[in-house]
């Protein structure tokens, strides 16, 4: 990639604000559907140098063909001239081998939602890249001060929650650990705000903000089934029509996958030790049963 890997070194204050160093260089590690999006935001609407990193090529020709696709889609509504789109891809390259990425300015972790592997990754990183490159996690649950704690640069380790599907959705929920500089968040506050999104910040909570609310609504709609009070049917109805949901509690766990859902649900009954989080049993048998929502094909709705 022929853009500078270098950042500035200016942590300075000015009127009360931080001035943040520019980022130009990104790697995207996983290239999921999450990964993915990310990577294409980014590459779009902030017009960034990113490197999709998986260490499954299928993964990586997958993420090529999705964020493709979905710039056509943008072109199609004429968001996005075809000239556009193909500087785009130009600034998107993918990369099979973690210990080959070049030094980059922002990391962002988006692999699977396990403590223990996302510590390791994050190790790794903490030796391979340079000193100023800041590691941010697209995690939505996990302990951002847990994770700095892996490494030797606690003060620049952040959370960067996106939501999903990641070109779509305006939110970006920013999470501070405990030891996060005040340069740190203003650098992913204002590359987050460049690729044209809105920021929150929360402090680092189990669930942080989002999946504290949402995921005892999904696990309370699953305990309703479990217990026999409705169909899945009746109780996404509900809540679409009676509460003006876009989607059904069930549905939005199926596009989630229930086993992401079901270690959020672990990640908040651990961290709370309270028993209002507890996780639905029938949750559990699914992930057990490997229905897992949309990805699997069966969840508590099947899909073709």
């Amino acid at each position: 990639m022929g853009a500078s890997h270098t950042l500035e070194n200016n942590t300075e204050k000015e009127a009360g604000k931080v001035l943040a160093p520019s980022i130009k260089t990104i790697a995207v590690i996983g290239a999921g559907q999450m990964g993915h999006g990310i990577a294409q935001v980014l590459a779009y609407q902030a017009a960034r140098s990113v490197i999709v990193q998986d260490v499954n090529q299928e993964a990586l020709g997958k993420a090529a063909k999705g964020i493709e696709a979905s710039l056509s889609k943008f072109v199609s509504k004429d968001l996005l001239t075809e000239v556009e789109k193909t500087a785009v891809l130009s600034r998107i390259c993918f990369e099979p081998n973690l210990a080959s990425l070049p030094p980059v300015d922002l990391v962002v972790e988006a692999i699977v939602e396990n403590e223990t592997v996302k510590k390791s990754l994050f190790q790794s990183l903490d030796a391979q890249m340079p000193p100023h490159t800041i590691l941010a996690s697209n995690t939505s649950s996990i302990s951002i001060t847990r994770l700095a704690a892996a490494t030797k640069r606690p003060e620049q380790v952040v959370g960067m929650h996106f939501m999903n599907p990641v070109p779509l959705m305006k939110l970006v929920e920013l999470i501070r650990g405990a030891q996060t500089s005040d340069t740190t968040y203003a650098t992913v506050q204002q590359l987050a705000t460049a690729a044209g999104k809105t920021t929150v910040v929360s402090r680092d909570f189990p669930g942080f903000i989002s999946n504290r609310v949402l995921m005892p609504l999904l696990n309370e709609a699953i305990f309703a089934l479990y217990e026999g009070v409705a169909s899945a049917e009746d109780i996404d109805t509900v809540m679409k029509l009676g509460m003006n949901h876009p989607m059904g509690p069930l549905t939005l766990a199926d596009f989630i996958g229930l086993d992401t859902v079901l270690a959020i649900m672990n990640v908040l009954y651990e961290g709370f030790a309270d028993p209002r989080f507890r996780p639905c049993p029938l949750l559990k048998q699914y992930v057990d049963a490997g229905y897992l929502g949309k990805k699997s094909g069966r969840g508590f709705f099947v899909y073709g």
